[in-house]
């Protein structure tokens, strides 16, 4: 069928929390780790592509010129319709970096309008007046506010844009969505007449998600966060499928590597720790006095991995994270945990784990480098937004890996991941 949706992911368990949503609604997805090198036969069989960056949090015009790139290799691999992807809390900061990368991609594919929603209603983001909420609160009052990177603070978003983009930004709002696609395209046709180039569209719950993808159909380029893509494969007739999801079968130990310091995972740390397994912390202080951390963890590893899964982290309280940016910066203490996590993945897959979860999204971005992997198999959901993948790794082995985001996931995550994939498989 060809690559219909080419999508750009701004982080790598964004990108996967995307892709997962389109194998959800019936399409093949691959997803690649930056942009190729090489022609577009790695996506030959795939219905989308993801190309996972990681322009997140970096400079805006550093983020500009990544996503100019991903762009023009999914253009010439025949993608028909972009598909920007931004986290499902708008992390930014008024600088950008949603704002800028989408004008770059409007600019670059010569569009005078697109839409933006970060709504993804099953894992209680969703979008009512134009404004943010995370479960029953607004996005100033989640845990989000103290993001150390990217600490959201203020809930309307077509204020949040409108702070990053030259074009005005107006709203769709949730009245108009309820009427279905063709009244939301009669709605973007009065924007356009308004000289508005991007709107903010409303949608609490997933027929809203279903509405919107059909309204978007002809657009060149759309943003959102990973809900939107449940309403797009049918504008190309696609339907759900078990096929699109499946994986070699699983081996090898079992391992979890958690850098993210989000509510979510703090959770999901806890209950791991309650529940006895094995579990090792990376403290970034011992990192900073020149320990090797990395060779500490990847010993207790050796120990464990028989009775594993096991745990790595280095995922504390909003109190601690503070103590510990406040003596190393923000950016060094995250780049020292980072460091330490690729290297002890890196060790995890030389010791034969063959099932890796890794948590946080700066942390997957640098685990997937250093272990050297290409591309991704999107398979199974474990959580919303959160499936199993399959890896080839260098050696031609493969890893089946998942890459979770932060605010994603039960608290039992780490716990449930691997006897579902077994399920899956059998």
């Amino acid at each position: 069928m060809g690559i219909r949706i080419g999508c750009i992911a701004d982080d790598f368990t964004g990108a996967t929390d995307l892709a997962n949503n389109l194998v959800r609604a019936g399409m093949r997805v691959v997803q690649l780790i930056d942009v190729p090198a090489t022609g577009a036969d790695l996506a030959m069989d795939a219905d989308a592509v993801v190309i996972a960056l990681k322009s997140r949090t970096v400079p805006a015009a550093d983020a500009v010129e990544a996503s100019l790139r991903a762009l023009a290799w999914l253009r010439s691999a025949g993608a028909e319709q972009i598909y920007f992807k931004y986290c499902s809390t708008f992390d930014s900061t008024p600088a950008g970096n949603i704002g800028p990368v989408t004008e770059a991609l409007m600019d670059a594919l010569g569009t005078d309008f697109t839409i933006a929603t970060p709504a993804f209603p099953d894992n209680e983001r969703t979008v009512f007046k134009g404004h943010l909420f995370v479960g029953d609160v607004l996005l100033s009052a989640s845990g989000m506010r103290h993001h150390p990177l990217t600490p959201m603070t203020d809930p309307d978003l077509v204020s949040v844009l409108g702070a990053q983009t030259v074009r005005a930004v107006g709203l769709i709002d949730h009245t108009v969505v309820a009427g279905g696609a063709e009244a939301i395209r009669a709605r973007i046709d009065a924007l356009r007449e308004e000289g508005i180039g991007i709107a903010i569209a409303d949608a609490v719950s997933n027929d809203d998600l279903v509405r919107l993808g059909a309204a978007v159909q002809g657009l060149p380029l759309v943003t959102a966060g990973s809900g939107l893509a449940i309403g797009l494969p049918a504008n190309w007739g696609v339907v759900p499928s078990r096929a699109a999801a499946q994986l070699p079968p699983p081996g090898g130990h079992m391992a979890v590597v958690s850098g993210s310091v989000s509510v979510a995972t703090n959770r999901q740390v806890q209950e791991f720790l309650r529940s006895g397994r094995p579990a090792f912390s990376v403290d970034p202080l011992r990192i900073a006095a020149g320990e090797d951390v990395a060779g500490q963890a990847l010993a207790f590893a050796e120990s464990n991995l028989a009775d594993g899964p096991i745990l790595i982290y280095s995922t504390e309280a909003p109190d601690t994270i503070r103590t510990v940016q406040g003596r190393l910066g923000a950016a060094e203490a995250g780049e020292l945990v980072e460091r330490t996590l690729a290297r002890v993945a890196q060790g995890l897959v030389e010791r034969g784990v063959r099932r890796l979860v890794v948590a946080g999204g700066e942390t997957s971005g640098a685990v997937v480098q250093a272990l050297g992997i290409t591309g991704l198999r999107i398979g199974p959901q474990i959580d919303p937004g959160v499936p199993w993948c399959a890896a080839a790794l260098p050696d031609g082995d493969t890893l089946h890996i998942t890459l979770k985001s932060g605010n994603f996931g039960g608290p039992d995550f780490f716990t449930a991941s691997f006897p579902l994939l077994d399920e899956e498989a059998s």
